[in-house]
């Protein structure tokens, strides 16, 4: 686990099962009961098919993803507490992304992807995503995938708000050993995001 300055020490990572789902629903439901919320769906459904469900709609969809045989992501605990979340997957999986304009495959190789994450307030800016993405990686690892790959926003060093940040930044990926391998048509908040990517070959080899 990276040790990171203000962090408390008992940080855990654990895969969203379907025993976790309330403590998801603390980090992505909406603050009125049936209200609209992505549930960070936007990146693995056409965006025809998002567009159309409610929120409600989105959630029960989460749910099955949940109750699959892969979950969909990472949950963060901080002393006990849910405190974030990572959206994680094959590549495959994310039909938004596969379909998108602006982010194209590099390759062809079955990489996995890490499209989105989520810090509660309170425990922002204190290195949390960080720990999502180490934790992004080892799961990847696990199930066997060749590469993670991420699309973050350069910030060129400027300080950019959380809703600009849901993607990660480049440097907060270099550190987790990501390299840059391809640029994109895409921006989060006019700044431009790229294709990073982490080789997991032997790591997926060992898993």
């Amino acid at each position: 686990m990276r040790q990171t300055a203000g962090m408390p020490a008992d940080v855990r990572i654990h895969p969203a099962t379907a025993e976790r789902w309330d403590d998801l629903r603390v980090l992505l439901a909406p603050r009125a009961e049936g209200g609209d919320a992505c549930w960070c769906l936007a990146w693995r459904l056409p965006s025809g098919e998002f567009g159309r469900m409610l929120g409600p709609d989105r959630e029960d969809r989460l749910h099955e993803l949940v109750g699959g045989d892969v979950p969909p992501g990472l949950l963060a605990y901080v002393d006990g507490e849910p405190a974030g979340w990572c959206n994680v997957g094959p590549r495959s999986a994310m039909a938004r992304l596969v379909r998108s304009t602006t982010i194209h495959p590099v390759d062809d190789l079955p990489v996995w992807s890490v499209v989105c994450f989520v810090v509660r307030t309170g425990y922002r800016r204190r290195g949390l995503a960080e720990e999502l993405l180490d934790g992004a990686v080892a799961f990847a690892a696990a199930h066997g995938a060749p590469a993670l790959e991420g699309y973050p926003v350069e910030t060129g060093g400027a300080r950019i708000s959380t809703s600009l940040a849901y993607v990660g930044t480049t440097g907060m990926f270099e550190r987790a050993g990501f390299a840059r391998v391809a640029g994109t048509n895409a921006t989060s908040g006019r700044r431009p995001r790229f294709v990073m990517r982490h080789d997991l070959g032997e790591a997926a080899a060992r898993a």
